[in-house]
């Protein structure tokens, strides 16, 4: 009798929901005094229920018969400032998820509760409600289809008026938490799934079919945020500005996958009107002002930002529509008469019907006279021949973005023929040459834009190399990997200086490095070079804005390890380069690894011994120069100095006397011998100054391991000062330095021999049409 009193309650019983549906049917009122009992009574309410669609009938026939949907409609009007409409539509949204019962998703969606529910008057005042709040929409949205969706709307006659699962949802369409956006989006995307002719006339109507003219009203704002701090002044530090450029752009490029999402549901209601606004509200804005030469006012987009813009949207969006609009936009002014007549003809009614448009907008800027490159006669509204301006232009940003597009739209599947055989490069590969294609016409002079990029000064950076090595490289392929005589010693030139500077850099304190960034850096840049235009981020193309130089003190080791990296980045690239022109194929890191480097004959046994040594070996003291120096926490040591190189490594060490061994020391520091810069103090003859390294390079991870030169810390250089008995011996010390100094240097000028001298492929002639390569 006593085990039966305390036998514990079924909480998962008929009986027991029984029980908790009375409870919250007593409730009257619900404040902040029975808000707690309130929410344990939907808790267990919502676990029986979702236990019982899944083990047990009859608690869900309870749970129809009882109304109980109908409870939590009633609680939420009945609260005083208790806020119970968060837990409460936490626990619904629980509920809706976790049924699986198609019967009991038809029974929830029924009657309007849910309707009422998403209409109540809730205060989002700031709080976590609206996260409660779009969570239950975005889980009755994941459960709506074909046979559900109709009890959600309300109808009259054959027209949908009244949709507030998506109504409502809107309404947070831009909040600013980003975990909202894409709920949101989610649950519109869930909506434009489901195939219901009178839902898609509801959305694709005004005034609800606004919501997609907001959306590129949207992409404005950002286009115009990004153009700012594209061109911001030196207000914000460099790196600053580039991780805000990639916030940016990150949430640029999510809105127009968002855009491609909805086109690729296949409605043509909706992919009309969404096609239609990226038309008239983005791409004719930009296209305009950017294809004539007068702009109407300060408010337009830079070239550069708006040749990004549109280059994004070939690559996300896409389709015919807008990819033929743009393709269209930008070479009519290079179409001859007969070939316009013929894209009249064939090009889609679609194409034309949107290049009207454009020329209607066109008007307030127009541009008289204005005529194609073959000497065609425009229309007067058109835009002028302006994106080979762009291409041949001065400015190595504009004239890599607007080659960028057009290679982007040569590549796409969805360009109409005629107008693909205007930017046509695969014809080139089987001897084919049309005479319309502009890329094809203007091979020779384009080529030469991208080698004189190549061959500039600073401050073009290496970034920009890289990225023209890679316009090289592809229309090369398309070319046959040949150049003209004058590109051929445009290349040439540029090569040679790049030899020059690698050169320099011997001279310099980092030349024991220069081996090691070139073993780095070779596969990140046939990685670079070999790039798909698929993969290639368009984001590069702002980079070049904001890339500048290293600044700072021009012979701090830290800045100098940067222009190293660079100029030996700058060589990899001439190579591969030089290599792809002369044999069509790049150079493997295998013919790299084949260098081998020898150490000098010389005391090859001692050098072998002290090159090995670490802080606290013991080594023979034979070689060392006796000499003092003060360290701030030990006070003022004896020791003796030795510099040792071997092969391309180098070291000096401080050695102080072993107590016991009198030709033995215990090395107490190391120091790199390249860029120790011995210098003799002018007042004090017996004192040597050094210059030490105190930061050391850092390697990216991943699968092609490179240098990262963008976030070291700048570290001020190292000072060790020597004293030596006399000015005798401390010039002796100065000259050892320098002679191990130079025999490392010579080491690693021997190591990069070959590359200099081409001995690095294999047995190719380095020859093209008869032209050979320096």
């Amino acid at each position: 009798m006593w085990r039966s009193l305390w036998r514990s309650i079924d909480r998962f019983s008929l009986q027991y929901f029984k029980h908790v549906i009375n409870e919250l049917q007593k409730i009257k009122v619900v404040d902040m005094h029975n808000r707690e009992l309130v929410v344990d009574l939907l808790q267990s309410i919502v676990e029986i229920v979702t236990y019982g669609d899944r083990q047990d009938s009859q608690i869900f026939e309870c749970f129809m018969e009882h109304q109980v949907l109908a409870e939590f409609v009633r609680v939420l009007k009945i609260s005083k400032n208790s806020r119970i409409e968060a837990p409460l539509l936490q626990y619904l949204s629980i509920m809706i998820q976790n049924m699986d019962s198609e019967y009991a998703i038809y029974y929830c969606l029924s009657n309007d509760y849910v309707n009422n529910i998403i209409t109540h008057p809730y205060k989002f005042d700031g709080g976590d409600l609206a996260q409660y709040y779009i969570s239950f929409l975005r889980s009755v949205s994941n459960k709506i289809n074909g046979d559900t969706l109709c009890l959600l709307v309300k109808v009259h006659g054959d027209a949908v008026v009244s949709f507030p699962l998506y109504s409502e949802a809107l309404k947070f369409a831009q909040h600013g938490e980003k975990m909202i956006q894409t709920a949101i989006r989610a649950l519109t995307l869930n909506i434009y799934n489901v195939s219901d002719d009178m839902v898609y006339q509801f959305i694709t109507t005004p005034p609800v079919s606004s919501y997609f003219s907001d959306l590129i009203h949207n992409l404005k704002e950002q286009f115009t945020h990004l153009d700012n701090l594209v061109h911001a002044l030196e207000e914000m530090d460099v790196n600053q500005r580039r991780k805000e450029l990639l916030l940016k752009t990150e949430r640029i490029v999510d809105d127009l996958y968002y855009l491609k999402d909805i086109l690729c549901v296949g409605e043509s209601r909706l992919n009309k009107v969404v096609t239609q606004n990226v038309l008239n509200l983005l791409l004719i804005p930009i296209l305009h002002p950017l294809l004539h030469s007068r702009q109407s006012d300060g408010s337009n987009l830079s070239p550069i930002t708006s040749l990004y813009i549109v280059s994004c949207l070939i690559q996300v969006i896409g389709g015919k529509s807008i990819v033929n609009y743009v393709a269209g936009v930008l070479l009519y002014p290079y179409m001859s008469l007969s070939v316009r007549e013929a894209r009249e003809a064939c090009l889609s009614s679609a194409f034309f019907s949107n290049f009207n448009d454009m020329e209607k907008s066109s008007c307030s800027t127009e541009s008289e006279g204005a005529e194609s490159v073959n000497g065609s006669p425009l229309h007067r509204h058109l835009p002028e021949g302006r994106i080979l301006d762009f291409i041949l232009s001065d400015n190595h940003s504009l004239s890599l973005a607007s080659l960028f597009l057009l290679l982007t739209l040569a590549e796409s599947k969805d360009l109409e023929d005629l107008l693909a055989s205007m930017v046509s490069l695969s014809a080139m590969q089987h001897g084919m040459v049309m005479e319309e294609s502009i890329l094809v016409k203007f091979m020779p002079q384009i080529l030469s834009a991208l080698l004189n990029v190549l061959a500039s000064e600073p401050p073009t950076t290496v970034q920009v190399k890289w990225h023209t090595g890679w316009f090289l490289r592809k229309l090369l392929v398309f070319q046959g990997i040949r150049l003209d005589e004058h590109n051929f010693h445009l290349f040439n030139t540029s090569y040679e200086r790049s030899c020059i500077c690698v050169e320099k850099e011997l001279d310099g304190c980092w030349f024991d490095h220069i081996m090691d960034v070139l073993r780095n850096e070779w596969a990140s840049c046939k990685t670079a070079l070999e790039e798909s235009s698929q993969s290639k981020d368009p984001l590069f193309l702002l980079e070049f804005t904001i890339c500048q130089i290293a600044d700072g003190d021009a012979t701090s080791s830290h800045v100098a390890w940067q222009r190293m990296v660079d100029v030996v980045k700058v060589f990899i690239l001439h190579l591969q380069l030089k290599a792809f022109i002369s044999k069509g194929e790049f150079l493997e890191k295998s013919s790299l690894d084949s260098i081998v480097v020898l150490p000098f004959d010389s005391a090859k046994n001692l050098a072998s011994g002290l090159s090995s040594a670490s802080f606290g070996s013991e080594v023979s003291l034979g070689s060392g120069i006796p000499c003092r120096i003060a360290f701030s926490n030990a006070g003022i040591r004896d020791i003796y100095l030795i510099p040792v190189a071997r092969g391309i490594s180098g070291k000096l060490l401080l050695v102080e006397k072993h107590p016991f061994r009198s030709q033995r020391g215990v090395v107490i520091a190391i120091a790199p011998l390249a860029g120790l810069s011995p210098k003799i103090d002018e007042d004090q003859p017996t004192w040597l100054h050094l210059r030490i390294r105190e930061f050391e390079p850092r390697i990216n991870g991943g699968k092609n391991k490179s240098y990262n030169t963008k976030e070291f810390i700048q570290v001020a250089d190292g000072r060790w000062t020597i004293g030596f008995p006399n000015a005798k011996a401390c010039g002796t010390a100065r000259l050892a330095i320098l002679e191990e100094t130079s025999k490392q240097r010579s080491s690693v000028r021997n190591a990069l021999g070959p590359l200099f001298q081409n001995d690095y492929g294999g047995g190719s002639s380095d020859r093209q049409d008869g032209r050979a390569l320096v």
